[in-house]
């Protein structure tokens, strides 16, 4: 089962095609729905600050995009690529929480 803080391969469906994504909602429970909320990787960047850089040999040069937080149930994950450090999770994190406001810029 995915855990906060994987990167996945996970099928977005026709349109938004297989691409490595960061786990980063919590395990959901029993009486919860079946969902995992995801921040995508791409590797055709845009200069936007809401594209978070992070280097993992599993990865090819890229971003997470914070702007595009799907969830999606557990049989879309394909299989597991790695983890990121917890310095790397909270940069992301960071930027996620900017981009909803939490946070100032």
């Amino acid at each position: 089962m995915p855990e906060r803080g994987d990167v996945w391969l996970v099928d977005f469906g026709a349109a938004a095609k297989v691409r490595p994504a960061l786990v980063i909602s919590v395990a959901f429970e029993d009486e919860d729905r079946a969902l995992i909320g995801v921040i995508p990787h791409t590797t055709s960047t845009r200069g936007s600050r809401f594209e978070v850089v992070v280097p993992a040999g599993f990865l090819k040069q890229g971003a997470f995009m914070v702007q595009g937080v799907p969830s999606l149930p557990p049989k879309f994950f394909l299989r597991k690529l790695g983890r990121l450090s917890a310095e790397q999770l909270q940069t992301v994190e960071k930027r996620l929480l900017d981009w909803l406001g939490v946070l100032p810029s």
